[in-house]
């Protein structure tokens, strides 16, 4: 039985904090799928857009290099825990945290695109 208080929105099935008015997508550093890969298949869950047709590039709203470097394990190879970064894409705010989680505020005007 879940206990946290995301649900699921129906049409891109992205867990969704209607509290606090976003969606909160996991990026996993010991997974298959980079950052930037996380944050792009997110924003086009949540926007509807096809990433695969050229439609969104990540590097209008921030370097994705930069990104990943970021939160890329430190000089000792251990793993960051603490800070975060904000952009804005497609009109989404975007709030990556070291810990992994990342929350998309869509625009106030509820326009996913």
């Amino acid at each position: 039985m879940r206990t946290d208080p995301y649900t699921s929105n129906l049409e891109d099935e992205l867990p969704y904090d209607p509290e606090a008015g976003r969606y909160v997508l996991e990026y996993d550093p010991d997974g298959t799928a980079t950052l930037t890969t996380t944050v792009v298949h997110g924003l086009a869950a949540i926007t509807g857009i096809d990433v695969s047709q050229g439609e969104f590039s990540l590097y209008d709203s921030v370097d994705p290099d930069a990104l990943e470097r970021l939160f890329a394990p430190k000089a000792d190879g251990s793993r960051r825990h603490d800070g975060h970064v904000a952009f804005t894409a497609l009109d989404h705010e975007v709030y990556v945290h070291a810990s992994g989680e990342i929350h998309v505020y869509p625009p106030e005007d509820g326009r996913t695109r």
